[in-house]
């Protein structure tokens, strides 16, 4: 339920970052808005997409889950992929239920709404178009590679991606609770996958610029082959600035925790490191830096620790209700 006293927290995102992050926040009395990326190909999403012609709901499904309060099975049938020998291998019940839902009331945000309430989900989800689209990506060399999960496996440097069509419109709620925000979280997640096609959407991105509400970037713990080798945290938001055509975080959350070695040497070996924050860089590029130690390791893979996330944003947050 919406409490209207409550500050109001709006975080654009995709990928796995966003529901690790939404998970700590749903604990805190905020009014959480989640605008989710709708550029995915791949995988169960990918394959509902083409057969049914539904936006891909795999991002949606696993933001709704994080942000439910539902007893632990029913998120378990929820997310439950099966692992069979026919037609329905790899796809995971949730993506099913939301392809059903689409097509039953023909509109994907619709069928949102429906599983907001199914799971009693904190909060508001709403996907960044109410449509399909696809992301595409011109590299350095001037060749294009078309579709979200084929972009990081093209062997070559991003230049710039943009969505296709170029005039996809956002829902008109989804405008106004950027207007309404007391603070804006960008994400975290793969940058130019998760988090750009949805800064891409025209108005989107046009009303982040213009946000009277503090914008506050949750910088990635490691760089990604194929997409952010070699990234510096400046280079993120740099990147995140050049796509956009303006200059509008205030903030950018960084680790300041050492990764560990055995894990760093595994993370190597796939071309990835940790994301180094150029403190001068930073600054010259006008954002106040946050550092805090927000790592947290799941077996041999490193994750934003939620609960540090969630309660150094939920202080960023009071402290701009008080302001105002």
């Amino acid at each position: 339920m919406r409490t209207s006293s409550q500050p109001r927290i709006v975080i654009i995102g995709g990928g796995t970052g966003l529901p690790v992050l939404l998970r700590g926040l749903k604990s805190y009395p905020v009014d959480i808005t989640a605008i989710v990326t709708v550029a995915d190909d791949g995988g169960s999403s990918g394959r509902l997409r083409d057969d049914m012609s539904v936006p891909p709901p795999g991002d949606i499904r696993n933001v709704l889950a994080a942000l439910s309060d539902v007893e632990p099975l029913v998120e378990e049938m929820f997310q439950h992929r099966f692992k069979t020998s026919n037609e329905l291998s790899g796809h995971s019940l949730g993506n099913l239920i939301l392809a059903a839902m689409t097509s039953i009331t023909g509109n994907f945000s619709h069928a949102i709404q429906e599983m907001s309430r199914v799971l009693n989900v904190k909060g508001k989800v709403l996907p960044a178009a109410n449509r399909s689209v696809v992301l595409n990506a011109e590299m350095e060399d001037g060749t294009v590679v078309r579709g979200e999960s084929k972009i990081p496996y093209s062997g070559k440097k991003i230049k710039r991606v943009f969505l296709n069509p170029g005039n996809v419109r956002p829902l008109p709620e989804t405008i106004d609770e950027i207007r309404a925000a007391d603070l804006i979280v960008i994400g975290p997640g793969s940058l130019f996958t998760s988090i750009l096609p949805n800064l891409l959407v025209e108005k989107i991105g046009r009303e982040v610029c213009a946000a009277k509400a503090k914008t506050v970037y949750i910088c990635n713990l490691m760089t990604q082959a194929g997409e952010t080798l070699d990234y510096t945290a400046s280079d993120h938001i740099k990147a995140i600035y050049d796509h956009m055509g303006c200059s509008f975080l205030d903030t950018v959350l960084v680790n300041s925790e050492a990764i560990p070695e055995d894990v760093e040497l595994r993370y190597k070996e796939e071309l990835a490191q940790p994301v180094r924050f150029d403190r001068e860089r930073l600054h010259q590029l006008g954002v106040e830096i946050v550092e805090e130690e927000i790592v947290i390791q799941e077996g041999n893979v490193i994750r934003h620790d939620t609960n540090k996330v969630a309660k150094t944003l939920y202080n960023l947050l009071k402290h701009e209700v008080k302001e105002k």
